[in-house]
C-alpha cells in the first residue's frame, strides 16, 4: 500500500494561515456594545407597541360600527340633515306661535307677516318629512297628516309604520316620536323628529319643533327625550312612526 508523504515544511497538525480578506471581514464586524443592543431592542418594542395600538383601534372601530347600527338610508340622512338645519329657529314675535311651518301648510291663523300661528310641532315634522322626500299627505282628514300630533299616530297605523313603546322596536333616525298619546280620543301632546339613539338611553335624541325649553316656541334638540318638550310636565313617549319614500 503506497503512503503519501507531506512535502517539506508541512506538518500534519499545521493550521492554514488566516487570509488578509478574512481578517478585514472580522475587523468590519465588531461585537455590538450594550448601548447598541438596547437601542435595537427599544426600536423593536416601539414597533410592537404601534402595531398593538393599530390593532386595538381597528377592533374598537368595528365594535363601534356594530353598536351604532347600519348606515342611514338616503331618506333617513336627508330627514336628519333638514331637521338639524332648523335648530335655533324661533317664532316671530318670539312670544307667539307665529311660524313659517304652519304658514307653509296654510294652516293656523295668519299673523299678518307671512307667518301663521298655531302649536306647530306636527307642522314642523311633516315639513321635514316632505322636504326630505318622504310620503306626506297633509289635510284634515283622518289618516292624513296635519297640525294634530295624533295625526302621525293615525298615519302610522294606516301605513303599517306605527311602533308603540313596548313592541321592542328599535327607533331609527328619521322616525317621528309621538308623546302623550291617547289613542281612544285620538289626541297626543307632542311629536319630534328622531335624529339618533344612544345605547343605554331609554329615549331617542330628537329635534323638536315648537320646543319650549330654550325659548317660548323654538326648534331645539332633545337628548334621551322620554317626555314631550312642552310647557309644564309633558306626556311620556308613546311610540314611533317610520317614514316611507314618496312615490
Amino acid at each position: 500500500m503506497n503512503q503519501r508523504t507531506l512535502g517539506p515544511g508541512r506538518a500534519r497538525d499545521a493550521r492554514r494561515p488566516v487570509s488578509a480578506s478574512a481578517r478585514r471581514a472580522t475587523a468590519a464586524s465588531p461585537r455590538r456594545s450594550p448601548a447598541v443592543l438596547r437601542a435595537r431592542h427599544q426600536r423593536r418594542s416601539l414597533v410592537f407597541v404601534i402595531a398593538a395600538v393599530v390593532a386595538v383601534v381597528a377592533v374598537v372601530g368595528v365594535f363601534g360600527a356594530l353598536r351604532s347600527g347600519p348606515a342611514l338610508t338616503p331618506l333617513q340622512a336627508r330627514i336628519v340633515s333638514i331637521a338639524q338645519s332648523q335648530l335655533g329657529y324661533s317664532t316671530d314675535p318670539s312670544s307667539s306661535y307665529c311660524n313659517k311651518f304652519s304658514a307653509y301648510w296654510e294652516s293656523g291663523t295668519s299673523c299678518g307677516n307671512g307667518l301663521a300661528a298655531e302649536e306647530w310641532c306636527a307642522d314642523f315634522a311633516a315639513w321635514v318629512w316632505q322636504k326630505a322626500g318622504a310620503d306626506v299627505t297633509y289635510q284634515f282628514i283622518n289618516g292624513d297628516l296635519n297640525s294634530s300630533s295624533a295625526s302621525f299616530y293615525e298615519w302610522g297605523v294606516d301605513h303599517a309604520t306605527w311602533h308603540p313603546v313596548g313592541s321592542h322596536y328599535q327607533p331609527k333616525a328619521g322616525d317621528v316620536a309621538v308623546y302623550g298619546l291617547d289613542a281612544g280620543a285620538l289626541t297626543a301632546e307632542h311629536v319630534a323628529v328622531v335624529v339618533s339613539t344612544t345605547p343605554g338611553q331609554r329615549g331617542p335624541n330628537v329635534v323638536n319643533g315648537d320646543g319650549n325649553r330654550t325659548g317660548f316656541s323654538v326648534v331645539e334638540s332633545g337628548t334621551d327625550q322620554l317626555r314631550a318638550d312642552v310647557h309644564g310636565t309633558g306626556g311620556q313617549l308613546s311610540g314611533y312612526v317610520s317614514p316611507t319614500p314618496a312615490a
